[in-house]
């Protein structure tokens, strides 16, 4: 059965690492076609269901709790070729999961627990979890726990988070993985390549880890090291594709982060647990994950060497097919505090429009995707923008820069104005006010896209070359 590799970027930040104190965790699904149209949905809460969850990926199948938590999801719409995919969102206990970032452990590890064929495939790993945990540490100890039951046919990583916590969970052959707190006043970048480094067994509130995984390294003599546990030099790779493709992204965040600190792009050695003296807000993580390398001679859209341009691997790509931040705050009332600020189009060119977690359905805009172009979606029609702006992208990235500007302070007056009203209401009540609110935002990004549309589209006309200078009178 086919199947494509996603291949993607995530950021997490700690609470007192973030700009107003939110815990964020942020992700590019990329999948190796341009478009493979999703949507944006919200699964009610169940009581009592009999359900069997399959696989088309693989044919892996489970019996799901009988129980479940009403939760956000964003599946692919062509689920026969595709696979579900869940992919992102919150569930009604504010806990946050997004899955997963395609992670490659090395031949030494996995010729002694091998991928296990029929495994658990990271198409359902977000069905499997999300609508059952109550905090970012049961998402871990769940995921955990179903991995040692049916094992991993693939290596993935997986983010999870709450008001307080933030995780990062690494699982690299079919049984075993190991999985990292963010401290509070960290940040962390992964780029489909291990990333957690040392571990510290001693500490379980930042760490934990699978079954037996101590034994299992040293049984089979995995560790290079001649000291310390380093679970990056142990089960991950380091090769001439890991330099060109995943070690620049991490590079470019932490060179946005932490200017002051000089790192070679292909460094193995970047640090994953990273501190940096200013604030982290949602539009640095939105900037960095709709980045190209951008003002180096790295970037495609530059004006650099052609071996410099297509050096590297971006950021933010074509075939970038949502890219979402996660964002718990903790400075309004619970019931309001998660928000999922999503772009369907390419992030470098489209806003990224927020949802409230709290709520029961989302625009049909977003929750009913056709797989043909139909400007009535807004996959369709933010992907549509983003062509456009890139096909003369020296003549239109000002504009682009004001209409992205533009929309962000109008997003940000919306949410005050909305977190205001909703501190007035509560249950049901704020539940439905608050849907009623994201419809609004949609509609509002909405009118500005097409507007900015309809503005490209006549400054395009003026770019033809199929056109020639004759006299004003004729």
């Amino acid at each position: 059965m086919a199947q494509y590799e996603r291949a993607c970027t995530s950021i997490l930040v700690g609470k007192n690492a973030s700009l107003d104190g939110s815990t964020l965790i942020a992700r590019n699904d990329d999948t190796f076609l341009p478009n493979t149209p999703q949507r944006f949905l919200v699964h009610p809460a169940v009581k009592g269901q009999k359900k069997t969850l399959t696989s088309y990926l693989n044919g892996f199948k489970a019996e799901l709790p009988a129980d479940a938590y009403r939760y956000q999801a964003v599946p692919n719409v062509d689920l026969n070729k595709e696979g579900v995919y869940d992919e992102s969102g919150f569930n009604e206990k504010n806990v946050a999961m997004s899955a997963t970032e395609s992670t490659y452990g090395n031949e030494r590890t996995l010729a002694y627990d091998p991928l296990v064929v029929d495994g658990m495939d990271e198409d359902t790993m977000q069905t499997m979890v999300l609508p059952y945990i109550d905090s970012a540490v049961d998402g871990v100890k769940r995921l955990g726990a179903l991995i040692k039951q049916y094992g991993s046919p693939a290596g993935n990583s997986v983010l999870f988070s709450d008001k307080d916590d933030v995780w990062y969970m690494e699982i690299v052959t079919g049984h075993l993985w190991v999985a990292q707190r963010i401290p509070d006043d960290a940040y962390a970048v992964a780029a489909n390549q291990v990333a957690i480094q040392q571990v510290d067994f001693n500490d379980p509130a930042n760490f934990m880890w699978a079954d037996g995984i101590q034994d299992f390294v040293e049984r089979h003599h995995l560790n290079p090291d001649k000291t310390g546990w380093n679970f990056r030099h142990i089960f991950g790779t380091d090769t001439e594709k890991d330099r060109h493709y995943n070690t620049p992204r991490v590079w470019f965040a932490q060179r946005y982060f932490n200017p002051e600190i000089q790192q070679d792009p292909e460094s193995s050695e970047l640090p994953f647990i990273c501190h940096t003296d200013r604030k982290i807000g949602v539009e640095d993580i939105e900037y960095i994950l709709g980045s190209h390398y951008n003002e180096t001679p790295f970037d495609p859209l530059g004006h650099g060497s052609d071996a410099d341009k297509y050096r590297y691997r971006p950021i933010g790509l074509n075939r970038t097919q949502n890219s979402h931040v996660l964002q718990i705050r903790n400075d309004v009332p619970e019931a309001q505090a998660a928000i999922m600020w999503m772009a369907f189009g390419y992030p470098a060119f489209t806003p990224y429009v927020p949802f409230y977690g709290n709520a029961n359905d989302t625009d049909p805009s977003y929750s009913e995707t056709p797989l043909k172009f139909d400007f009535k979606s807004a996959y369709w029609m933010y992907r549509a923008t983003s062509v456009l702006v890139e096909s003369h992208h020296s003549k239109f990235i000002e504009a682009n820069n004001a209409y992205l500007k533009d929309a962000r302070e109008q997003q940000r007056r919306l949410i005050a104005a909305t977190d205001a009203a909703a501190k007035q209401l509560s249950g049901a009540a704020l539940t439905d006010y608050l849907t009623k609110q994201n419809y609004a935002m949609v509609a509002d990004m909405r009118q500005r896209t097409m507007d900015f549309f309809g503005e490209l589209i006549i400054a395009g006309l003026d770019l033809s070359k199929l056109t020639f200078d004759i006299d004003k009178n004729l």
